[in-house]
Formats: C-alpha cells, sequence, structure tokens
C-alpha cells in the first residue's frame, strides 16, 4: 500500500511539474518591420545588464558574441539587402558580431543550428560581414535591444543597443527596383499565363465563353505550340461553341506536342476528343 502511494505521490508531482513554465533570464523577442517592400525578421533573446559593465568587460572587445543569448539570434529578409557595397541575400542567417570600443563586426552567418558560437567558425559559412558604428549614450539600456530605425524610402538602420552602447549600420533595400519591375509589368500587359488562367476560369464556370476563347488563344499565341495544355483548353472551348472543324485543328496542335513531351496523360485525353469531334 505504501509502495503504491509513493507511486500515486510520484505520478502527480511528474504532472505538475510538467505543466509548470518559468520564465527565461533572457526573454526571447522578435522584430517584424517592412523597409520600403522587403519584409525584415529578426529573432532573438534579451539579457539584462543586472548591475554589470558589459562591453569591454563581461563581453571583452574583440571576441566574438552570439548576439543575444540563448538560442542563434536570426535575421531573415524576403528581399536582397544591402550593407555599403555587399549584398544579403534574401534567407535566414545567425548574427554574430564582434564588439569593439568604436566600431563592431556583423557577421551573417549561413549556419543557424549552433548554440551560443560555432565550436568550428567556418569562413566559407560567412554570407556577409559589415561594420556598425558605434556611439556611447549617458543613460543606461538595461536590456539588449535589437530595432530596426531611421527608415528611408529604400534604407533603414539596424541598431544594436546595451549598457551604454549603440551599434548601428545602415543597409537598403530593393525597393526603387521592385516598384518599376511592378510598373513594367503591367504596362507590359498580362502574361501568357494569367491570360490562360482568366481564360480557363471562365470556361470552367460557363461564363463568357467567347471572351475566354479570346483569352485562351491570345495565351497559346504567346506560348507557342508547344503548349498542348492550353490548345487543349483552347479546342474544348471551341467544341462547346460549336465550332468542331476549329476544335480538331487545334486539338491536333495539342496532340503532336503531348507527343513530343511524351505525356500519356494528355496523349490519350485529346486523341479522346479529337475521336468525339470526328464522328
Amino acid at each position: 500500500m505504501k509502495k503504491l502511494f509513493l507511486l500515486l505521490s510520484l505520478v502527480t508531482v511528474s504532472a505538475v511539474n510538467g505543466q509548470v513554465q518559468f520564465p527565461k533570464a533572457s526573454p526571447s523577442a522578435k522584430v517584424e518591420q517592412k523597409v520600403g517592400l522587403t519584409d525584415v525578421k529578426i529573432s532573438y533573446s534579451r539579457p539584462g545588464k543586472k548591475g554589470r559593465t558589459v562591453f569591454g568587460d563581461m563581453l571583452p572587445f574583440g571576441e566574438l558574441w552570439r548576439t543575444g543569448a540563448n538560442e542563434n539570434t536570426l535575421f531573415r529578409t524576403s528581399d536582397p539587402i544591402t550593407f555599403g557595397k555587399d549584398t544579403l541575400q534574401k534567407g535566414t542567417y545567425a548574427i554574430f558580431t564582434k564588439p569593439g570600443k568604436e566600431s563592431w563586426d556583423i557577421i551573417f552567418y549561413k549556419d543557424t543550428t549552433n548554440w551560443g558560437t560555432p565550436d568550428t567558425w567556418e569562413d566559407a559559412k560567412v554570407a556577409l560581414k559589415t561594420t556598425a558604428k558605434v556611439k556611447t549614450t549617458t543613460d543606461v539600456i538595461e536590456t539588449f535591444t535589437i530595432s530596426i530605425d531611421n527608415f528611408e524610402k529604400e534604407s533603414a538602420a539596424l541598431n544594436f543597443a546595451w549598457d551604454h552602447t549603440i551599434a548601428s549600420v545602415q543597409f537598403t533595400t530593393p525597393t526603387n527596383k521592385k516598384v518599376m519591375a511592378a510598373i513594367d509589368k503591367l504596362m507590359a500587359g498580362p502574361t501568357a499565363g494569367e491570360y490562360y488562367n482568366a481564360g480557363n476560369y471562365y470556361f470552367k464556370e460557363k461564363k463568357d465563353l467567347k471572351l475566354a476563347l479570346t483569352w485562351v488563344s491570345k495565351a497559346c499565341e504567346m506560348q507557342g505550340d508547344q503548349a498542348y495544355w492550353m490548345y487543349n483548353t483552347k479546342a474544348q472551348i471551341q467544341a462547346e461553341l460549336g465550332d468542331k472543324k476549329g476544335a480538331l485543328e487545334t486539338a491536333k496542335i495539342a496532340l503532336k506536342a503531348a507527343e513530343a513531351d511524351k505525356n500519356n496523360d494528355y496523349i490519350k485525353m485529346i486523341k479522346t476528343s479529337i475521336e468525339t469531334w470526328s464522328k
């Protein structure tokens, strides 16, 4: 009986302990910011000063730092961004730093799976290295903070602040390039795929079949004879409109391209249509 009571007690304690959550000494934080048209996200942990002298003492100058606490600090960008003359490709990186009295080295590292700094540093995994300028503040910044500030149309500043130190580096985003590309695309008109998707939707939903035929025909013209899926849809619309002769001519173009691509599913489907329309 005593053994049973002890066992039940242990199970109860384990269940309770499994439900208790304790706060981290360095709580996690996230920064999500749109700079121009680029999404930048940062995930990191925020240690506190707690009466210590941080830079040059607890964190010696010139030594590699994980830039926060706990897991790697992660930096994500949805577009390539530029620091000075160097470009960081879109993706996710770990941020490591080497704090100095007047400047910091900021290092974007491709391996994001380390806890702390890597056991073995590999220069081949450095995606970009840049320099942040340092300024000293009279106010004490108690908790380590990463922020994105000083926005312009195409740029912003990435800041690291703690104790009496703020390290800041400017970066630019391809805002103008993206806007110009969008304008060029708009002014050039729909793509073959957009014409096809619109026409196919009208066909499937039994809307304006003549307009559907116009759009799919335009897609076929832009994409070329090899686009057998487009030509097959065009033939289906022509047949639906009663133009069996035109449907047969279009289907033969689709069949030839499907056979060249060895797409047996389309070959079978098109041959069935040709047989049906030939009767």
